[in-house]
């Protein structure tokens, strides 16, 4: 049974189905049960931050709508049994990670993945080419803006990146010196992950000749495709039993159009996104998680470890870092602001803004009682103003987020 048969969603016009549940989760495993009464504390992260085993079902069971929208519940539609030890069924798809395309990953095969230089674009034959001004001395930085998770919905992302501004109808850099950061999540679930890809190492190139810039993060999603890519059926011991990449990626939407059309610049690309960045007071994270405090005490810190461990470490190691940035709602509920502040203590910066844990599910709201999708204004703010959510749920019918700061 594929993710498809699993995680039905209705139609979309533009880009096809949306995949419920839309939470990540992990094969092979039960369900991680942190204490409810546990409280937070600057050493237990794991009491208050979720795992991500069982995906939705855990939220239904465990967080309960609040608020103004207690009428609505959290609850996955045509779901597996809840059992404890529930093995899915996956596809019998190929993987180019063991041997069947050369150059899709970094084995001993492959040649080594080229140096990205982020120039200047070279102007196509036939198409005009517009050469910006470069910024005087002393001129301020240009506008920032920041993107919530995509994956693959790259039709929606041309849609809303043009709304802003920020490209033009023929999808090339139109917003001059603004500043963009996209928070992760780049595939998975959607149609077209590498488009997306595709289209950010575009516009970093354009932006950059502007005198802007266009910049990432890494998502766990990006560790969960590399580790796909490198690591394919091999097997990982995890705390949720015996799993690999490769299940784990298909469990969570993996597309295999995405893995077959994997190039090495491609994953030259990925593996060097930072974890974590600061901009204007803004701390940029990808997941809601306080699992950045594990890989060190600055954001340079934070960076090296982890692309150390993608250079170095063997399968374990990825797969344990994907585990930890697989973690979501430590900023959630009465403790959540502290745990901002722990963030923004060792990092810097005045406000947390992430992707991963999409609105919907931070706010209870995830399904309508009269079958609507999910009603999604605009990023949403919380923990006493200390936090902005961004990824607005574009994999169940929400919104695909493209903010200006401050929010």
């Amino acid at each position: 049974m594929t993710p498809e048969d699993r995680f039905p969603g209705p139609e979309h016009p533009d880009s096809g189905p949306r995949h419920q549940p839309d939470l990540d989760v992990l094969p092979y495993g039960t369900y991680y049960e942190p204490d409810p009464n546990g409280g937070y504390s600057a050493t237990g992260y794991e009491a208050e931050t979720y795992s991500g085993y069982g995906g939705a079902r855990y939220l239904e069971q465990h967080w309960p709508a609040t608020g103004p929208e207690q009428g609505h519940t959290v609850r996955a539609q045509n779901g597996p049994p809840e059992q404890a030890g529930y093995e899915p069924t996956l596809p019998d798809h190929p993987s180019p990670a063991h041997g069947g395309h050369p150059g899709t990953g970094p084995g001993p095969q492959s040649d080594d993945p080229p140096t990205i230089e982020l120039g200047p674009p070279l102007a196509e034959p036939g198409q005009p080419y517009h050469p910006y001004p470069a910024p005087g001395p002393g001129e301020p930085p240009g506008p920032l803006y920041v993107v919530g998770d995509v994956h693959g919905y790259l039709d929606e992302l041309r849609t809303e990146l043009r709304h802003q501004g920020l490209i033009d109808a023929d999808g090339h850099w139109s917003a001059g010196r603004s500043r963009i950061w996209f928070l992760g999540d780049f595939t998975d679930r959607g149609p077209d992950g590498i488009g997306v890809i595709d289209l950010v190492m575009q516009l970093a190139a354009e932006s950059a000749a502007a005198g802007g810039y266009c910049r990432a993060l890494m998502g766990n999603h990006e560790l969960l495709f590399l580790g796909a890519a490198r690591y394919g059926d091999e097997p990982v011991q995890s705390t949720a039993g015996t799993a690999s990449f490769l299940a784990a990626w298909r469990l969570n939407g993996g597309q295999q159009s995405d893995l077959e059309r994997l190039e090495a610049h491609h994953i030259s690309w990925l593996s060097r996104l930072p974890a974590i960045a600061l901009e204007d007071g803004h701390l940029l994270l990808h997941s809601d998680t306080t699992a950045y405090l594990e890989y060190g005490e600055s954001i340079p810190e934070v960076n090296d470890a982890v692309h150390d461990l993608l250079a170095d470490e063997g399968v374990d190691e990825w797969w344990d870092c994907f585990r930890r940035f697989t973690k979501r709602f430590a900023f959630r509920g009465d403790s959540g602001p502290t745990a901002v502040r722990e963030l923004l203590d060792a990092f810097g910066g005045a406000r947390v803004v992430h992707g991963h844990s999409p609105i919907p599910y931070l706010t209870g709201a995830v399904h309508a009682d009269d079958g609507m999708p999910p009603h999604v204004p605009g990023p949403y703010v919380y923990a006493e103003d200390l936090a902005v959510a961004m990824d607005g749920g574009v994999t169940m019918e929400g919104r695909l987020l493209v903010s200006r700061l401050p929010i």
